[in-house]
């Protein structure tokens, strides 16, 4: 199943959406270390001031301190001396929550610097690979309609197949009437069409004509014989004579 879905993504992937998307999620990531680098330089500016205000602090206590002390309080000068310990305290700490900061601020600046060169060097690969693409899926289009290939330069050429087998079946079919017509298969189909006999039928009009024209001259004599008398006899005899 999963090397069936890898097919189906494989044909479906657009090489130059991929690209694109692999560059904004880059771009990104850009972004997140450039605002990570932001809140470190807002900590320690925010630890920055919070250490101005302790040293103003630590020199006020000081200062009350010794103003105490001068006018013979020593309790009070105790009190803001040790206030003035605790404040120093955290000063302390302030400064080395701030080094830590600068060294992270740097640590960013640093990848930030290293991670934009590589995105740039993406964006232009990636562009580059964008027009290497286009150009080959053109040359493949061009080629394919050139040399016949595609879907539809294949679709043309099955019809143009069919094409070409129809009138090769309407070129043999008209071969083979022709070749009927000369062998005679349809001269019985037209003289029947046209009114008419076969053979069998010819030959039996013929005789029916023979034994019509018989009995018409029959008569004929008969009727010639019946009214000239010997006349008629007169006639045929120098004919007999001529035999004789």
């Amino acid at each position: 199943m999963k090397a069936k879905i890898s097919k189906l993504l494989d044909r479906a992937e657009d090489p130059a959406e991929t690209l694109d998307y692999g560059y904004q999620k880059q771009v990104e990531l850009l972004q997140n270390v450039k605002k990570g680098i932001a809140d470190v330089v807002t900590s320690k500016k925010r630890l920055q001031m919070q250490q101005g205000k302790l040293e103003q602090q630590i020199v006020k206590l000081d200062t009350q301190a010794r103003q105490a002390l001068s006018q013979g309080r020593e309790d009070l000068a105790r009190t803001a001396l040790e206030r003035k310990n605790v404040t120093q305290t955290e000063l302390q700490s302030l400064d080395q929550q701030i080094t830590e900061l600068e060294g992270q601020q740097e640590q960013l600046t640093e990848n930030e610097k290293k991670l934009r060169q590589k995105v740039e060097a993406f964006r232009t690969k990636k562009e580059v690979i964008k027009a290497q693409y286009s150009a080959s899926e053109a040359q493949v289009r061009i080629s394919e309609a050139a040399n016949g290939v595609g879907e539809q330069m294949a679709d043309l050429g099955l019809a143009m197949q069919r094409a070409e087998d129809k009138v090769e079946g309407m070129r043999a079919r008209a071969s083979a009437v022709d070749e009927l017509e000369k062998a005679g298969a349809f001269e019985d189909i037209t003289q029947l069409g046209s009114g008419g006999q076969d053979d069998i039928d010819r030959e039996l009009s013929q005789l029916s004509s023979g034994a019509e024209v018989e009995d018409e001259l029959a008569k004929m004599k008969a009727e010639l014989g019946s009214g000239s008398g010997g006349g008629s006899q007169g006639a045929l005899e120098p004919g007999k004579e001529g035999q004789a």
